[in-house]
């Protein structure tokens, strides 16, 4: 037995690769997996990461997914073997992002590249060799004619002959099979009640599938982070107005532009949650999914236009917030007068004139560390995320200021900051000037998360 491995860490100095940060990840997680188990999310990836040699990288990942009872829809494009087959035929027509016009050789070369790359995901799939990641995985993955498709037609004197667009989609029979285990794989193309064949923007099949389907979520796969491509700095969550607001500002490449403006009409549609994920990052499907801040861009429709600094004028509502708590022992008591002296620190909820949430952020400059005290949303306004919001608001307002960590005292709501990817320290772990105003007859626990 090896005697050198302690027992247990510091909930902020534990080693990167050791026993107690692998339990501590797998039991984080386990909220997560209980969330999303029998949930459907829709997956859209470009021919793109199959020429950069990721799918066998991907698909594992995936597999995991499927077999943590996630739905899973597939939908790939094929836009670089589309051109290579064009260029091999002595084409001088290449596919951009949009809709444009498809040739009579286009749609040939669009059917050919579909087939090969249909085959490859479904031996990718069929991989099961011992000590890898797909061992013993028994994945079934189903595609068929499940999407009707109508012609773009003649717009402005173009015609776009076989270019179409997703008219409909058998939900019922998806349904089925999703139903049963399997997963089910889309390729660009639709048919028509009379048997013709139209190739399908990759982006708009996969915003039509989740949108048909009621996903959880649609997922896609970017060459590139949406922020680093364009040289911003762009939030790991933006309100579906933001986004809106960032595609209209001209700064974005026309592949981001294209993948954000999809998932804005997502969100817009009823989907929870749209992500742009890069996929060049091994296992960035799965730090998405499982992980707090996720490691790419996620569109959503909450709003943060009722979130804003307090001012003096605020302190009446925020007392009334928070002396309930203070009565039955949840808060520590302040008084008015100090939240009056400390009012610049707090943010609040705000609706028709009404507060109904607050959240305050204290500093500890000396240790880069940062409190969050006071996180309130009134009864009658919970259970829709606001705590979620006030929560994401002051991790990032942390962030901007520069604190690399974000504690938090509690006394009943451990599970929920536990989730959310705080983990248990001691007093010692708090900055010298908290340690020494610690009440130890309440005996608060100490939640920290790593900014």
């Amino acid at each position: 037995m090896n005697t050198d491995i302690p027992d247990s860490y510091n909930a902020i100095e534990t080693p990167d690769q050791s026993q107690a940060q692998f339990v501590r990840w797998f039991r984080e997680v386990a909220p997560y997996v209980h969330d999303f188990r029998g949930k459907t999310f829709v997956v859209a990836f470009g021919g793109e990461l199959i020429n950069d040699g990721l799918l066998y990288t991907l698909i594992p990942d995936l597999s995991l997914l499927s077999a943590l009872g996630i739905k899973l829809v597939l939908v790939h494009g094929s836009r670089p073997q589309v051109n290579e087959q064009l260029r091999l035929k002595g084409e001088t027509t290449q596919f951009g992002r949009g809709t444009e016009p498809t040739s009579a050789v286009a749609l040939e070369c669009a059917k050919e590249a579909a087939g090969e790359i249909r085959l490859d995901i479904e031996a990718a799939f069929s991989q099961g060799l011992p000590n890898t990641p797909m061992s013993h995985a028994q994945i079934r993955i189903i595609s068929g004619n499940f999407v009707t498709a109508r012609p773009v037609g003649v717009i402005d004197g173009l015609d776009f002959k076989h270019s179409g667009s997703v008219r409909k989609l058998d939900v019922d029979a998806m349904r089925v099979i999703l139903n049963q285990g399997a997963l089910i794989l889309l390729s660009p193309l639709g048919f028509s009640p009379t048997g013709e064949a139209f190739t399908l923007d990759m982006e708009d099949l996969a915003t039509s599938t989740a949108i048909a389907l009621r996903a959880e979520k649609l997922i896609f796969l970017t060459p590139e982070h949406i922020g680093h491509s364009n040289n911003l700095d762009i939030d790991s969550e933006l309100a579906r107005a933001d986004a809106d607001g960032l595609l209209a500002s001209g700064k974005l490449d026309q592949d981001c532009s294209t993948f954000l403006r999809y998932a804005s009409q997502a969100v817009k549609r009823g989907i929870a949650r749209a992500h742009l994920v890069p996929y060049k990052q091994d296992g960035s499907i799965l730090l998405e999914i499982f992980t707090h801040d996720g490691v790419g861009t996620m569109v959503v429709e909450d709003s943060l236009d009722d979130l804003r600094p307090a001012n003096l004028d605020d302190v009446g509502a925020i007392v009334q917030l928070i002396e309930p708590l203070e009565i039955d022992g949840t808060l520590v008591p302040r008084g008015r007068s100090v939240i009056e002296r400390e009012v610049e620190q707090f943010t609040v909820l705000e609706h028709d004139g009404i507060i109904y949430g607050c959240v305050a952020l204290i500093p500890y400059e000396q240790e880069s560390m940062a409190e969050m005290a006071c996180l309130i949303v009134h009864p009658e306004w919970q259970g829709s995320g606001e705590g979620e919001i006030l929560l994401r608001h002051t991790e990032a307002k942390a962030r901007a200021a520069g604190f690399k960590r974000l504690f938090v005292l509690t006394t009943r709501t451990s599970h929920w900051f536990i989730k959310r990817g705080f983990v248990q320290g001691s007093v010692s772990d708090l900055p010298k000037g908290k340690q020494s105003h610690y009440n130890r007859s309440r005996n608060s626990m100490v939640f920290i998360k790593k900014l």
